[in-house]
């Protein structure tokens, strides 16, 4: 991790540090009143690192996410924090220890009463979220449940992890200076997304940074909703007309306070 070694610390530290921001990232998100968050926890091309490295990976997302439960459980204790969390990817890939205790999660979360949801992506790519609605809807093909002429954008929409229920995506906002997205959410990532690309990394990216995204995205927001609500001036199709074609002027005409004058 590029954090960790900028610091000269152990690995296992820069993790940590960007989990510290994830919870300092949710807190702003809450408290603003955004609703629908989803993170990249891990992708699986992850899985091609060290073991070493995989096992921190996932322990740490583990005790991170069983924390966000703690909120959920004791209200009086960081109330803003309370959310659902919900597993978003290749569930299949997730070894079963893991796996158990990240259900557990989801399950004791899912009647957060402040309707905040936290999308973990975990494992996932987009190519691998693509395919598997691909595969859905053939499924539903083969099982009658859906006709072949029915196979839409939003059909396929229908059937990616995230579900149905969730929202457009407006912001995407990728860290560490890369200009790319890194098989994250392409799919979502459509023309009405905002995609903002950070040039610091994940554990770095703070209050003020988020603030300063939501600032943006708000002021660009307005400015375009002001612009649509504008009505469009349409073309004259009138054709011109000339004086002496020009109806009569009325026979009477008051002007000021004089009299009437014929």
């Amino acid at each position: 991790m590029a954090y960790a070694k900028n610091k000269g610390l152990a690995l296992a530290k820069g993790h940590s540090a960007g989990a510290e921001s994830l919870v300092s990232v949710l807190e702003t998100a809450f408290r603003v009143g955004i609703t629908h968050c989803t993170i990249y926890a891990f992708s699986i091309e992850n899985f091609n690192r060290t073991q070493a490295e995989v096992d921190t990976l996932l322990g740490l997302l583990r005790d991170r996410l069983k924390l966000l439960a703690q909120y959920n459980a004791n209200k009086l204790d960081k109330q803003f924090m309370s959310c659902s969390v919900r597993i978003i990817g290749n569930k299949s890939m997730i070894p079963e220890d893991i796996l158990k205790d990240l259900e557990e999660i989801e399950e004791s979360t899912a009647k957060s009463q402040t309707g905040n949801i936290l999308n973990v992506c975990f494992p996932y790519t987009s190519r691998d979220d693509i395919t598997h609605s691909i595969k859905c809807n053939i499924e539903s093909i083969l099982s009658g449940d859906l006709d072949s002429q029915s196979i839409s954008l939003q059909s396929l929409t229908d059937f990616m992890y995230m579900g149905r229920d969730s929202p457009p995506l407006d912001i995407l906002i990728r860290t560490s200076g890369h200009n790319r997205l890194s098989d994250f959410m392409l799919w979502q990532a459509n023309k009405s997304c905002t995609i903002e690309f950070i040039d610091i990394l994940w554990p770095q990216f703070k209050f003020l940074q988020f603030i300063f995204v939501l600032f943006k995205w708000s002021y660009y927001k307005t400015i375009q909703l002001e612009a649509e609500s504008v009505p469009k001036i349409k073309k004259s199709t009138s054709k011109s007309i000339m004086l002496n074609e020009l109806p009569p002027h009325p026979p009477y005409v008051v002007v000021g306070q004089g009299e009437n004058i014929k």
